[in-house]
């Protein structure tokens, strides 16, 4: 199924495809996916998935180094050009062709890792503050801690429950 609309559109035209065939959409393998996940979420006390939460903080923030590894190459490259242009450009030499393919191609992977890496972690984030709301009242760190209303607390988690379908379609 080709869509240029993105990967969000993605779900709701197989969730659609799935609702004409009278098919149920628990057999998706996305959504099966991000159940196992709240089912495993579901089963670990209170205290212990609190500290899971900070630990998947901490990874979606550490997830940033990959851009500054990115940005700071060309940043290198250029401290070095003169040497890297004698050695990449001697003699009619093709090095310069196999260098660029490869740098490039590690550009594209690192950039896919990142938002991959990033998109799955506010997954498991939103999974984990969703758990602790429903069994404390616990509140996300948007609400809770800042004091907003109730109304722009429900639309905030309005807003990340449907950024968490576009997620997974992200990651799948």
């Amino acid at each position: 199924m080709f869509s240029l609309r993105g990967d969000a559109h993605k779900i709701y035209l197989q969730l659609k495809k799935a609702s004409y065939k009278d098919r149920s959409f628990n057999g998706m393998k996305k959504l099966i996916e991000v159940e196992e996940i709240q089912n495993f979420y579901s089963s670990i006390d209170s205290d212990t998935l609190k500290k899971v939460y900070y630990c998947m903080i901490k990874e979606k923030n550490g997830s940033g180094i990959i851009p500054i590894i990115i940005s700071s190459g060309p940043w290198l490259f250029l401290l070095f050009s003169n040497q890297l242009q004698d050695f990449l450009f001697k003699d009619g030499s093709l090095l310069w062709v196999v260098f660029s393919i490869i740098y490039i191609s590690i550009l594209s992977i690192s950039v896919f890792l990142h938002f991959h890496e990033r998109s799955w972690s506010f997954v498991h984030i939103e999974i984990i503050q969703e758990i602790l709301h429903d069994r404390k009242g616990i509140r996300g760190k948007a609400c809770g801690s800042l004091n907003f209303s109730d109304d722009i607390c429900q639309q905030t988690q309005r807003f990340f429950k449907i950024r968490i379908a576009f997620l997974i379609e992200l990651i799948g």
